[in-house]
């Protein structure tokens, strides 16, 4: 199974010179938060901080530090004739400029309310503040401030680091079955950033995931739920109704799970209920927990393809908001004391 980490270990490994450009502050309405970086090459990045002309000229400047030709993105003329806009309005400064000065992320991220853009550098470091306005072509209407710096190998252990870190925290959502909505679902769910993990009781049902999904083969598919981390979403969707049926009830046993949905009809969904109540020891309180079907039933398309993108967006909206409850929690005694 491939992941972030690995991907960011590959690419740092494989791209010679590497610069790093992060966001260092933000103001009002941004494409990206304060923390999100991508690394530029001479030929390559990796990861993104929103697109649009701030990331072009992020990259040309990031190549520019690593002393290649400006980025093929912009186009040199391109490039040059928009800092020499930004530069006529007063605020801006193509190289060569002012005597360099290295701005660190710890700096206050804006100074004044002004509309222009300012590009400070030095050999290893440059800050762009940029407006999200028409001079650079965006129209978002906040205020970004980019750091950019050359990765020596402290640094790269540092990004390997937080990248491990966040990749250990990241939520699990365990798809069981790998029919046809299952393998549309997980090749969805696999571009999000969560752990996915697909169960299947058939071999053959396995084959063809995505290399990021991993995928464990079990005559037992719901002795695993009681496993699963604090947390975890539950997708439903095996070839077989009474396999369904013991999974989730399995699942809904649990008190800690961000989501449980379930493949299905209103039909199916009651025969669970009646079973569910009647023969599985279940609650009305658990049994209300249940999503079912899966991805809502506002959108009339049965085809798998859409299926996985209605739950998969289900899902993920469970995910934040069950990690937001999460953390409140967790920092609510702290908060009360130092309240108090």
């Amino acid at each position: 199974m491939n992941s972030k980490v690995q991907s960011l270990k590959a690419f740092l490994s494989t791209a010679g010179r590497v610069a790093l450009v992060e966001v260092a502050g933000t103001k009002g309405s941004t494409p990206r938060e304060k923390g999100a970086f991508m690394l530029v090459s001479h030929t390559a990045i990796f990861g993104t901080i929103g697109g649009g002309q701030l990331e072009y000229m992020a990259i040309d400047k990031a190549r520019q530090m690593l002393g290649s030709s400006p980025s093929s993105l912009w186009g040199g003329s391109v490039s040059r004739r928009r800092e020499a806009a930004l530069a006529k309005r007063g605020g801006g400064a193509a190289l060569p400029g002012p005597p360099p000065r290295t701005t660190s992320s710890s700096d206050p991220p804006h100074k004044g309310e002004g509309e222009e853009a300012r590009i400070e550098v030095d050999e290893i470091c440059a800050t762009l503040d940029v407006p999200l306005g028409p001079e650079i072509g965006q129209c978002c209407g906040g205020r970004v401030e980019v750091l950019i710096r050359l990765v020596d190998a402290a640094l790269a252990a540092e990004l390997v680091a937080a990248a491990e870190t966040e990749e250990a925290e990241l939520p699990y959502v365990y798809i069981f079955g790998g029919g046809h909505v299952g393998q549309a679902l997980a090749s969805t769910i696999a571009l999000l950033p969560v752990h996915c993990v697909v169960i299947e009781t058939r071999a053959e049902a396995l084959e063809g995931m995505p290399e990021t999904v991993e995928t464990r083969l079990t005559p037992m598919p719901e002795a695993i739920v009681r496993d699963a981390p604090a947390g975890t979403a539950f997708a439903i969707l095996t070839h077989d109704h009474a396999l369904d049926f013991l999974i989730v009830a399995e699942a809904l046993k649990r008190d800690d799970t961000a989501y449980v949905g379930m493949i299905g009809s209103k039909t199916k969904k009651a025969t669970f209920k009646n079973w569910f109540l009647k023969s599985a020891d279940g609650s009305e309180a658990e049994f209300a927990r249940l999503v079912s079907p899966i991805g809502g039933d506002a959108v009339k398309d049965k085809r798998p393809p859409v299926i996985a993108a209605l739950a998969a967006a289900e899902i993920m909206t469970a995910l934040v908001i069950h990690g937001a409850a999460s953390n409140a929690d967790h920092h609510a005694p702290r908060d009360k004391v130092m309240a108090g």
